[in-house]
């Protein structure tokens, strides 16, 4: 099983536009996957058509009341399910202040459930394994981003071409630094995707080759994100993608034939394809 967080402390860039239809397109694809909301906001939830607490138990719960996932667990499809989130998750970090091991309560819940764990398969799971976690964080680096960070082993940055993003990029491998050498040392960067991109001005051709530069020049940087790359595929800027989660829908059921289907279709094979190249770095650490 392969875990993602798709971060940034920035709001606005494609964090959760790009969590909610890389979980779908990887879906349609025929993986199982479980997304997890992990914004107070409950943008994610609310995109693939769940009620916000309509359904039981949320992430909150998950977090707070020692609730296993399976509780909150709502089925999408044959291949997609949500943990829901609500905006009850804004008072988490108070919830937890003063408990032992808070940072690290979504990786503990998800080692108590099989369907979270690689090679799963068999007689007594709620359903399939899932073969993707995709989470979906706040847009800040607070108690509830570290806790996605503690539970997976990569992180997906969405980033929006402009110079104020490249602060933002500095400050995020800052962070995956610390919870690989302190929480979770199997963390790595998956890489950076361009969203809301403008082939057409000159701007996003400078933060693209500024980007693929640093990582370029990243050969003997931090093991946590030395391996981490910009992704070919850019998110190119559509109205149809912002009009999407109105509909409770992902952009494959809203619009298929859009630019936006296309491009994240073709980021989830870029994603996929990822895969043995983190793997390699993490040999190569061990």
């Amino acid at each position: 099983m392969r875990s993602i967080a798709v971060a940034n402390q920035k709001g606005g860039v494609g964090k959760t536009t790009t969590s909610v239809n890389l979980a779908v397109a990887l879906s349609r694809a025929g993986r199982h996957v479980c997304l997890i909301d992990l914004d107070p906001q409950a943008h994610a939830t609310l995109h693939v058509g769940v009620t916000s607490g309509a359904h039981g138990p949320t992430v909150f719960d998950v977090l707070t009341a020692d609730q296993p996932l399976a509780a909150a667990c709502v089925s999408v499809s044959d291949t997609l399910s949500v943990v829901p989130a609500h905006i009850d998750l804004s008072a988490a970090e108070l919830a937890l202040a003063g408990k032992s091991g808070r940072e690290s309560i979504l990786r503990s819940r998800m080692a108590a459930d099989p369907r979270f764990q690689a090679g799963a398969a068999g007689a007594g799971l709620a359903g399939p394994a899932f073969d993707y976690v995709i989470v979906d964080c706040p847009p800040s680096l607070g108690l509830l981003s570290l806790n996605a960070m503690a539970a997976v082993g990569e992180v997906l940055l969405p980033l929006q071409p402009h110079f104020l993003a490249l602060h933002g990029l500095s400050k995020l491998l800052e962070t995956i630094e610390l919870v690989s050498e302190r929480v979770n040392p199997r963390l790595r960067l998956l890489g950076v995707v361009l969203c809301m991109h403008e082939a057409a001005t000159r701007l996003a051709g400078e933060i693209g080759r500024d980007v693929d530069a640093f990582f370029a020049a990243g050969s003997g940087a931090h093991p946590a994100w030395g391996c981490g790359k910009l992704f070919a595929t850019k998110i190119r800027r559509n109205i149809r993608l912002a009009e999407a989660p109105s509909f409770g829908q992902s952009i494959f059921d809203y619009a298929p034939e859009s630019h936006g289907a296309e491009d994240y279709a073709a980021l989830a094979a870029e994603v996929d394809q990822a895969a043995a190249v983190v793997r390699e770095g993490v040999r190569r650490v061990a």
